[in-house]
């Protein structure tokens, strides 16, 4: 029997997403040329919009200075501090109202009251409360970070397949052996997408506070560079911020990987 003419495709490969870097490398170079030839020919104003070239070269002088680690350093201290303490606690309370039913009917008001207030504006009561120096801006990173993981976090535990934790109990696991091995590995997709979401509150975060209070840090930097009318130096602070958040999402998708090898 001969074989058909049209043979079927492999159905697996007709989900997966296809990906294309030359695609992404070829916009971004057509995006800089395009900007430096702008900046060149006098379209853009290097006041308001330095050329790329001049961009590059005002940042590796900061680098050679010691001026751009400094500020980078202090930001991702803060930065880690924060998404740390935020992560955690957001997890914690998040397994708490999704499982228990106490912790829920304790807990989903309080979220659901708290949740649309501008992180920032509590940042000079937190000053008031914790003094000027480095707490303050640790702890509103740690609050802004907390409310995506916790929703998530509980959305993930709410989520989770019944007949999983069925499967548990009859094998004898106890409620902490549940979260454990059964919701709290269910729950990892939606505690990574809290975590994507997270890295970039953590971000917008750590530049309002220091914009507000503080001597170092890239917010402080962009923030005395527009004052100074130092455009150049206010887009490298720009395109630092833009590099941690690359950064961020690469560590978290790495680790995704890694953990959630069965999704």
């Amino acid at each position: 029997m001969s074989e058909p003419r049209h043979p079927v495709p492999d159905r697996s490969g007709l989900l997966a997403v296809r990906r294309h870097p030359g695609v992404s490398l070829a916009g971004i170079a057509a995006l800089l040329l395009a900007w430096e030839a702008a900046a060149r020919s006098g379209l853009l104003p290097p006041l308001f919009l330095p050329a790329p070239s001049a961009c590059a070269l005002r940042a590796w002088e900061l680098l050679a200075n010691g001026e751009l680690p400094r500020h980078l350093a202090a930001s991702l201290r803060r930065i880690v501090l924060g998404f740390a303490l935020g992560a955690g606690a957001g997890v914690a309370v998040g397994v708490a109202t999704g499982h228990f039913g106490r912790a829920r009917a304790l807990g989903q008001p309080l979220i659901a009251a708290t949740y649309p207030i501008p992180k920032i504006a509590i940042l000079p009561l937190l000053i008031l409360w914790l003094g000027i120096g480095e707490p303050p801006k640790v702890a509103v990173i740690a609050i802004g970070v907390f409310f995506p993981m916790a929703i998530n976090t509980h959305a993930g535990i709410v989520g989770c397949d019944p007949a999983l934790l069925r499967a548990g109990v009859s094998f004898g696991a106890t409620r902490w052996a549940l979260v454990r091995k059964v919701l709290l590995p269910a729950a990892l997709p939606m505690i990574f997408a809290g975590l994507r979401l997270a890295a970039g509150v953590a971000l917008l975060l750590v530049v309002s506070a220091e914009l507000i209070a503080a001597d170092s840090g890239l917010g402080f930097m962009i923030l005395n560079a527009a004052d100074l009318l130092r455009t150049e130096d206010l887009m490298v602070g720009l395109a630092a911020l833009s590099a941690l958040g690359l950064l961020f999402n690469a560590a978290i998708g790495a680790l995704e990987r890694r953990l959630v090898r069965w999704k």
